[in-house]
């Protein structure tokens, strides 16, 4: 089945209800060895086009994954991405802010970890955890010691960050850098199953904490921040994207498909040697058909 990533995408300037967007579609593959073999398919297409993307070295991608706890982000960054070369991607994963971190705007810790030219970063969470978390449980700003200023409190303060959000990403895009970004879009209920095999699964057992349970008491208030936050950063140079989460193979060929698209869309060649570099790989071929001495 072809994957439309238009499907999936906020167009800019909607007004979004997650309650009409799906957390399950209808199967994208036909079975377990079927979804291994198109996976393996967009994997090796991520690799070709990575290796393009170094070459090139005009362009950076930064993609972003968010969503509720086990949707699936680790698993789509590590299948996914599983053909691509370390030493071209990293991979940054943002917790709770340190100490020094909280000293600085609430851009500073990830806009120190934006990929060189040439290269792929991947942002587990990022900075939208300044408009989702601590959206949800005011009391965190409290330890970043804002200005007692207008454009901090209330609900300006949300106005205001993602203003700095998108000013920051048009910035980032007239530079090089490509943004693309991924709500994993899952369903309570699946969030549960997921929760109850974590403690049912003695290997899975480390992945749970009590607090990940105690946080589904927020879910709606979750579901509001999402909306408000997609609604106002999805934009033509930096879109996001709701990807049906409670398959997680379906989300894996979504994400890749939408990567393909995004650089597939780039501008991309290898570089063209001058002639003296031509000269030379003359002169290297030469060298390498005589016998050692």
């Amino acid at each position: 089945m072809k994957i439309l990533c238009s499907d999936y995408r906020v167009k800019p300037g909607d007004t979004v209800q997650l309650q009409t967007w799906p957390t399950a579609v209808k199967r994208l593959y036909g079975s377990k060895s079927d979804y291994e073999a198109l996976l393996q398919t967009h994997v090796e297409e991520l690799q070709r086009l990575q290796s393009l993307l170094y070459a090139c070295n005009q362009y950076a991608i930064l993609i972003i994954f968010q969503g509720m706890d086990t949707a699936g982000k680790d698993g789509a960054i590590k299948h996914v991405m599983s053909g691509v070369n370390p030493q071209g991607c990293q991979v940054f994963s943002f917790k709770h802010p340190s100490a020094e971190e909280l000293e600085h705007d609430f851009l500073w810790r990830t806009t120190r970890c934006l990929p060189e030219r040439g290269l792929i970063g991947i942002f587990n969470r990022s900075y939208y955890e300044e408009v989702l978390i601590v959206r949800v449980h005011r009391e965190i700003l409290a330890a970043e010691h804002l200005p007692d200023e207008p454009g901090n409190a209330g609900t300006d303060i949300w106005t205001q960050r993602f203003r700095s959000i998108a000013d920051l990403e048009a910035h980032l895009h007239r530079n090089g850098t490509r943004i693309v970004k991924f709500f994993l879009h899952i369903g309570p209920e699946e969030q549960r199953r997921r929760l109850l095999e974590r403690i049912d699964n003695p290997h899975k057992n480390w992945k749970l904490s009590l607090a990940d349970v105690e946080e589904r008491r927020h879910w709606n208030e979750y579901l509001k921040a999402y909306e408000k936050c997609l609604a106002a950063t999805s934009t033509a140079h930096a879109p996001w994207y709701v990807v049906p989460a409670d398959d997680k193979k379906n989300a894996r060929l979504i994400v890749s498909s939408v990567l393909h698209e995004t650089l597939r869309g780039l501008k991309m060649s290898y570089p063209k040697l001058s002639a003296p570099q031509r000269r030379e790989l003359k002169k290297a071929r030469k060298l390498l058909n005589e016998r050692p001495s």
